[in-house]
């Protein structure tokens, strides 16, 4: 397990974050919502560590000076900071954060970074705050991030909580979804190359790569309903419901309404995924080639071995992929707290506040 880094010198010192003359104060409706009501330190600031992937950041140095300094503009203590490894990808990292006491854990990587501290911090009272900084990172765009560092700041600094449901499969949990065939195969072709040089469209040429590829039987059972036989190309077992790139499939998947939304995709032609891309885009309410259940578990069991992901990060193939539901499990650092099925409202406000965090941070 990694030791946490130590802290560079010259950090500015402790200021209060002040917007529109007026001092700091939570969104309305936080209380109500889950705004953190643990203890903060003396000075009003939450103790916090950063989770962080330096294979995926340009200039760690750069980011520590940022993100330090930000947070003690807005009047927190310096938090601590872990580096994963290819051993470790953030899960004990993030375990550790929790030993020593800290409010809040910043993932700051990618997709799989993302998942193992969400592995980390189910069922604790650590909330999770994300600093994306792959270039499909799944939570981060159901938060309306992107690549984002000043959003994913002011978002955990407002202290908007959201008290999350995820899906437990096998010893990981995921907060957005878990997926079967298409979807794994196209994470697994997409080049990190690729991605470094134009982003999430990248996913585009991964995908491009299997359109044509025979379907899947698959036999899904969800509670204790009967199986559904169908041939399928993709099946995405989801709690909320937005695609690489803020691509939103699932427009009824709701972060805490305690069910899993289950998309059976079953596009045969190239045909059939033009007019299912070009629903999803359009964001109609009925997409072709689409069909969507809802239960608390599920369980697909495939004819043969094939690709599996979870929250965009794969784990190994396999002829299953069995998910539940664990309700209220994950604190998740929200734009705003109020119960709105879209986890990304309020994002481009958090941005610009977050911006003067920074640019005041900075001038201190």
């Amino acid at each position: 397990m990694a030791a946490p880094l130590k802290p560079p010198c010259g950090t500015a010192d402790a200021s209060p974050w002040r917007l529109a003359e007026r001092p700091y104060v939570l969104h309305t409706g936080a209380v109500d919502a889950g705004e953190d009501k643990r203890p903060a330190t003396a000075d009003g600031g939450l103790r916090s560590a950063v989770v962080v992937n330096p294979v995926k950041v340009g200039d760690l140095d750069e980011l520590r000076r940022t993100v330090d300094d930000a947070l003690a503009a807005a009047g927190w203590p310096e938090p601590l900071w872990f580096e994963t490894t290819v051993e470790d990808p953030g899960r004990g990292q993030a375990e550790e954060a929790v030993r020593a006491g800290v409010d809040v854990v910043f993932a700051c990587g990618g997709d799989g970074t993302v998942m193992s501290c969400v592995s980390a911090l189910v069922g604790t009272e650590v909330a999770l705050a994300v600093l994306p900084q792959g270039t499909g990172n799944l939570l981060a765009a159901n938060l309306g991030l992107s690549n984002d560092l000043a959003t994913g700041l002011g978002v955990a600094i407002e202290r908007g909580r959201r008290l999350l449901d995820v899906g437990a499969v096998e010893e990981h949990y995921f907060a957005v979804m878990a997926g079967m065939g298409f979807d794994a195969q196209m994470l697994a072709d997409t080049s990190e190359t690729t991605k470094k040089r134009i982003g999430w469209p990248a996913y585009i040429v991964g995908a491009a790569k299997h359109l044509r590829d025979r379907p899947m039987r698959v036999s899904i059972r969800i509670d204790d309903q009967q199986p559904l036989r169908r041939r399928a190309r993709s099946v995405l077992i989801a709690n909320v419901g937005r695609l690489q790139g803020g691509l939103r499939l699932l427009t009824d998947a709701e972060p805490d309404d305690g069910y899993l939304d289950v998309a059976v995709l079953t596009p045969r032609t190239l045909g059939h995924w033009l007019a299912l891309g070009w629903a999803v885009l359009r964001r109609q309410d009925r997409v072709p080639r689409m069909e969507v259940f809802r239960g608390r578990r599920v369980e697909i069991t495939s004819n043969r071995a094939q690709p599996r992901e979870l929250d965009g990060d794969l784990i190994e193939p396999g002829r299953t992929l069995k998910a539940e539901i664990r309700r209220r499990a994950l604190w998740l650092c929200v734009p705003r707290p109020e119960q709105a099925p879209d986890l990304a409202e309020d994002a481009k406000a958090a941005g610009e506040r977050g911006e003067q965090l920074i640019e005041e941070a900075r001038r201190e």
